[in-house]
This record gives C-alpha cells, structure tokens and sequence, in this order.
C-alpha cells in the first residue's frame, strides 16, 4: 500500500469514465487497494465498450454496451455528467467544484476531430452519437463518410448492410493509411466497391454545408447525412497550465506516470514511454485501454511495473476481420505472406532480422503467433515467414 499522512486518507481520483477509468478501479480494488475512489465522468452514463458503437450497435444487434450495470461493488463514488475542467496541487477541478486527491489518474480519452462549415455533421464517439446515427441510417438515405480510417471503413460496412447509399472521401492516397501506409491500405480499395460503396480517394473537404459537401476543387456532393471521421486529438486541453508535461496526450513514463508526483495517466490520452521501440506512443486502442489500468494500478499501491506491450488492435470491415500487432515505424521493409487479392492473406514488417509488426486479414493464428515473435524479438527468415504454408512460428532462425 502507499504510505500516506493518516491525517490525509488515502483517496484516488480517476479523471474518466471510460473503459480504461473503470479499469484502473477494478484493478485497485483486485490488488486490495481499501482507500476511497472517485470515478468523474463527462458522460451521463456508466463506463460502456466503444469498439461495437460502429458494428453491431449500429446494425441494431445491440442496443447496450455497458461495461458493468452497478459499480457499489467497487465501493466507489460515481460523479456522472462532471466534466474535469483544471489541476492544482492536490485538486482536481472540475464544472461542479472541487475534488481532494492522493492519486490521480488521467483517463480522460479522446475528441473527434471535425471539419469547417455551417451544415450538420456527425461523429461516432459516444454511445449517443451511434444511436442518433442509427436513427438516421435507413435504407436509401445518402451517407457522406469523410474519412476512409478504421471508423469510417467500420461505418461504411454497417451503413452499406442497412442499405444507405454510401459515399467515403478520403484524401490520402488509400484507406487506413496513416495507420498502415499506403501500399497496404491500397489493397482494401476493392473491398468498398464490392460492398456498393462509392470511395473517392485524394478528395479533400472545405466545409460541410446544410445539405452536403463542398469538395476542394470546387464539386458539391449532395448528403442527408455527414459523418466526419477524420481522427481524434487526445482530451488534454484542460490541462494546459497545469504543469502536467503534454506531448502528443499527456506524456508518461515507462510506469504511466506523468510529470507531476502522484498523478498517472492511461488509456487514449496517455503518449507512454516504450522501451520495445525506443520511442513515445500513443495509441487509441481498446487493448491499452483494457491492460495499461493493471499497471496503474500496481505502481499506485506500491509496486514499480512498466508498460511496454506488443500493441494490437482489430477492425471488423467488408466481412473480414483485419488484426494488427506491433509498431512498424521503425521497420525498413515488408513481406507480404500470402496474395493480398485473396481472401486470406497477411503482411510483416521486420527491422532487420526481427519481426516487428504484423497485419493479417482473416488469419487469426499467423496474428497470435507474430505477436509472441514480436514479443520476444526473435529473428525470423523472411523467405519462410513470406510462405503462407509454413507457421509464422516456424519461421524463427534457429
């Protein structure tokens, strides 16, 4: 346990009721954590799962993604529709007065990015925004999806299956580019085409207008309904001042805490450390989400634990299951295991002899085994590794 002033109890603060806020409490109280816990959240809702927002929640097969219907068994206190607004010592400040900590943790996520103009346009971040979308997703009803990311190709397949007629601009060379680079992305081009989807690639926006688009070059597309999906900017402007150090979210060590003693940061909002990859990251996965609390969570009860994953993340899109895990930005070349024109195939990047991110489309067994090679910087041949017979973990150089 921290030792602490017993004229100060003990009293954790998690700014964020997301699924990595809800998590860093569970985590607590699993290790025997008795101090008292405060979960702030901006929503007026319990902590609930994001990835189904654009899946099966938008087709209509849920309708719900609460994490936990009741948090008493946590013995916490839940402050709903409470938004953090400041920090000063010991203080959390927030649109409903003022909250005492001992600990604070940052989990405070992400905000979608949006574009210029006076029309309307939609995003998919919150449990509301996918409802309020569904509403309107109806068959026949013409769907301008700026952004061909992981969200808008997600959206676009639901949206598609509801029978909209859907139109997805992107300006990038290819889908999921920036995610996966532009060669990789290129091979999912005919996926929205065979779903009835018109994908207009290097199509910029200059605003969105009552009643659709205007493009840069000068076109107009006509929309009942826009959804921007263009990105997100970790939720820290709240903290500017605070003395909490920023770098692209809020900056943390390898053990997730920040620059000021006593506060941590997880999840969406949190650039940590990696010592796997020499660098800072920063990632808006659900993975993190759900494994970075446990480590919060140790090193606030007196523990010393580092976070340095094997990132991994998934899209269900176009009827295919897309997985990835590890960080190519240090990679300097790739092997592509299998035809990427079938149905099943996968691509990897190595540094050198090591393997050190893998996508796989639709071979879930190439994904859990990359991942361990990843994990254990295990040199590879790349010629075996290319052939889709042999097991990607048979491919280590013996």
């Amino acid at each position: 346990m921290t030792d602490l002033d017993p004229a100060h109890p003990a009293r954790v603060v998690v700014a964020g009721a997301g699924l990595a806020g809800l998590r860093t409490i569970e985590e607590l109280r699993g290790r025997g954590y008795a101090g008292a816990v405060t979960l702030v959240g901006a929503e007026q809702r319990l902590p609930y799962d994001r990835p189904p927002l654009s899946k099966k929640l938008m087709t209509g097969a849920l309708d719900d993604t609460t994490l936990r219907t009741e948090l008493e068994s946590l013995a916490v206190e839940v402050r709903l529709g409470e938004r953090a607004t400041g920090l000063s010592d010991g203080v959390l400040l927030t649109d409903a007065g003022q909250l005492l900590f001992t600990t604070l943790v940052l989990a405070t996520g992400a905000n979608p990015v949006t574009l210029p103009g006076p029309g309307r346009q939609h995003v998919l971040r919150t449990v509301d925004d996918a409802l309020e979308l569904r509403k309107l997703l109806t068959p026949g009803t013409a769907l301008a999806i700026v952004g061909a990311g992981w969200i808008g190709a997600e959206l676009a397949t639901a949206a598609a299956r509801l029978g909209c007629r859907v139109t997805v601009l992107e300006a990038g060379r290819a889908p999921v580019a920036a995610a996966v680079g532009p060669e990789v992305g290129a091979v999912t081009v005919p996926w929205y085409a065979a779903a009835g989807v018109d994908l207009r690639l290097g199509q910029g926006v200059d605003e969105v207008a009552p009643g659709g688009l205007a493009l840069a070059g000068g076109e107009w597309l006509p929309a009942d309904v826009v959804v921007t999906a263009i990105g997100v900017r970790p939720a820290v402007g709240w903290l500017d001042g605070s003395g909490i150090a920023l770098e692209n979210g809020v900056a943390v060590d390898g053990q997730l805490r920040t620059s000021v003693p006593g506060v941590f940061a997880v999840g969406d909002c949190a650039a940590f450390w990696s010592g796997r990859y020499g660098r800072r990251l920063r990632f808006e996965h659900w993975d993190v989400a759900l494994h970075a609390p446990a480590v919060v969570a140790a090193n606030i009860t007196g523990g010393s634990e580092a976070y340095d994953p094997v990132p991994y993340f998934w899209s269900e899109q176009f009827g295919r299951m897309v997985q990835y895990a590890g960080f190519h930005g240090a990679a300097d070349r790739m092997v592509w295991r299998g035809d990427p024109a079938a149905e099943k195939w996968a691509v990897a990047w190595l540094a050198g002899d090591r393997l050190v991110a893998l996508l796989t489309v639709g071979r879930p067994r190439d994904l859990l085994q990359g991942r361990r090679l990843i994990e254990a910087s295990a040199p590879v041949d790349a010629a075996r590794l290319a052939d889709p017979e042999v097991a990607v973990r048979d491919s280590v150089l013996r």
